[in-house]
């Protein structure tokens, strides 16, 4: 009868041991440690991963974060983590049942909304950086609320309106600054330096056939 009970009670521990909610003790690598209870937390185990083979993907769980272990065989040494779950530690950071969201321990943010149609990146104080051969921007409309700096060429096919005015300056090789192939019509006055292109004077004016000398400053 005592070693029937033994039996029992170990088939009952393996059978509670198949499926167990707990939450992440301690990280190391690629795998973690799970507290299961006040006085029970796991070997380090594996967690589930959405690609784990030429094409992987990473995103080490929480402390504190709830998941569940599955153990084959009830063994909890063969256990591996399957995140995860919300919590009132960390709840659900989003209830629209249209938007796809990440969250940030740092605040940033990347959503897709797609009722709304629209996706959105939030990184404060943060960069973002893009390494390609080509990028290519298939949009109507594009808009830059921030400095723009282009540290090669930049080349416009299309019509330019500049709203705030043009700054050109020479580069550090020197040269001309700015070189226009075609007409350039304005609709006010050109200085040249000090000298106005409509209303700058001549010296030297003499009646007849002869030219005047250059234009006064």
């Amino acid at each position: 009868m005592h070693c029937m009970n033994a039996d029992l009670s170990d088939l009952l521990r393996l059978l509670q041991n198949l499926i167990r909610l707990g939450t992440i003790a301690e990280v190391k690598g690629a795998k973690a440690r799970v507290r299961l209870g006040p006085t029970l937390t796991t070997e380090w185990l594996k967690w589930a991963t959405p690609r784990a083979g030429s094409t992987r993907t990473w995103s080490a769980p929480t402390i504190g974060e709830q998941v569940i272990v599955f153990s084959p065989g009830g063994e909890l040494t063969r256990g591996i983590i399957l995140p995860a779950l919300y919590s009132q530690e960390f709840d659900a950071p989003e209830t629209s049942d249209s938007i796809h969201t990440t969250h940030y321990p740092d605040g940033a943010v990347v959503q897709y909304d797609h009722a709304a149609h629209a996706l959105t990146a939030l990184l404060p104080g943060g960069t973002a950086t893009i390494t390609a051969d080509k990028v290519t921007s298939d949009a109507p409309s594009t808009i830059c609320t921030g400095d723009l700096t282009v540290m090669k060429n930049l080349i416009v096919n299309g019509a330019t309106a500049l709203n705030g005015g043009v700054n050109a300056k020479a580069g550090a090789a020197g040269g001309v600054a700015m070189a226009v192939q075609g007409t350039i019509k304005a609709s006010e006055d050109v200085l040249a330096g000090v000298i106005s292109l409509l209303k700058h004077p001549h010296g030297g004016v003499k009646a007849g056939g002869d030219q005047s000398e250059g234009p006064l400053p």
